[in-house]
């Protein structure tokens, strides 16, 4: 487990408040370990800090338990969705509602040991970088499928988009606000958030950090749910996959014009022989198999742009405890808003 320096920041840290976001999908057996490991944390930074939890639709009881666990945690703000939303929307609403000056992004499995926070924002401090994320140092841990496809995923994404994103970090980090109000100016409805972030720019470090094992309950991201990710966060930074096959459509192309010729001399040389059946079966398939892929990859392109053209909210809020004021159904800068239910101070 990563544990805190022994130098604290609190006597140093330059922020007048940090917040710390908490996605969350059924995760009400690990939220007594969440918040007695985290709440000793922000408390020994001695400054002002928020916990923003949002409820991500969750089938079981998390937001009565966050409810009630406002009675012994500090400072901790709720929000919860009309439905499942997923997780790069999650933390985007989250960040919508944040104030402090730095902002903390971690997963509430304990995945993301809390005992790392102060490193991050020790670094963070140092007013050399504006984000900061935490590096795992353990990528051979899950199955060798798992890892086969992330790597595949990240080469393929550094190959075909026109940022950089590194795969050995993950949600985890620190961000200045002014990277979390450039985040929150992006409006795309499909959003792959570390490729946000890496597309803002701005000065971007690593620390080293030891996760851990998930304290309870099983993983939401399943293959397919990966892979949708994977597919989304290509087409959404590149269009290299359109030029690709505009390639392999000339290439094609002109392959059948040269065959064509050959068969055009050959007939005039030799005469004209019976064709084959096989081989013309298989010359339509592989062909129609082109034709297919490559409009596949057209209308993934097109979906996004239909999804963007439609203009709907990213999510709808349920209800919202303990903020200050009503906040609008969507993040700043992210279209027409409507009032959501909300409850001050309680």
């Amino acid at each position: 487990m990563t544990t805190a320096p022994e130098t604290s920041t609190q006597d140093t840290l330059r922020a007048s408040m940090v917040s710390v976001v908490l996605p969350m999908h059924n995760e009400r057996d690990g939220l007594d370990r969440l918040f007695a490991r985290l709440v000793p944390v922000l408390q020994g930074l001695g400054v002002p800090f928020e916990i923003v939890t949002v409820d991500d639709g969750s089938r079981d009881d998390t937001f009565e338990r966050l409810k009630a666990a406002r009675a012994t945690v500090p400072h901790l703000k709720i929000v919860t969705f009309s439905r499942n939303f997923g997780k790069e929307i999650a933390v985007t609403a989250g960040l919508a509602r944040t104030s402090g000056d730095v902002v903390v992004v971690m997963d509430s499995d304990l995945q993301h040991p809390p005992e790392a926070i102060p490193q991050l924002l020790a670094e963070w401090q140092s007013g050399h970088y504006d984000a900061v994320y935490a590096r795992r140092v353990d990528l051979d841990r899950g199955s060798p499928l798992r890892n086969a496809f992330s790597t595949a995923f990240y080469k393929a994404f550094d190959y075909m988009s026109e940022i950089r994103v590194d795969r050995e970090t993950g949600d985890f980090g620190a961000f200045d606000r002014k990277v979390v109000d450039a985040f929150l100016a992006m409006p795309e409805r499909n959003r792959f958030n570390r490729g946000l972030f890496a597309w803002a720019g701005f000065r971007t470090t690593t620390i080293p950090v030891t996760m851990e094992e998930r304290q309870t309950g099983t993983s939401q991201w399943g293959f397919f749910k990966l892979l949708r990710l994977a597919i989304a966060a290509i087409t959404s930074f590149g269009t290299l996959p359109l030029k690709i096959w505009a390639v392999i459509g000339t290439f094609v192309s002109l392959s059948a014009l040269a065959y064509g010729l050959f068969v055009i001399l050959k007939t005039l040389i030799f005469g004209a022989d019976t064709p084959g059946f096989p081989s013309l079966m298989v010359a339509i398939l592989f062909f129609s198999g082109i034709q297919l892929v490559g409009l596949g990859i057209i209308g993934e392109y097109l979906g996004h742009v239909f999804s963007e053209v439609k203009r709907r909210p990213l999510y709808f809020v349920r209800e919202a405890i303990g903020f200050d004021r009503p906040f609008s159904i969507l993040p700043p800068n992210h279209g027409a808003a409507a009032p959501e239910a909300n409850r001050d101070g309680r």
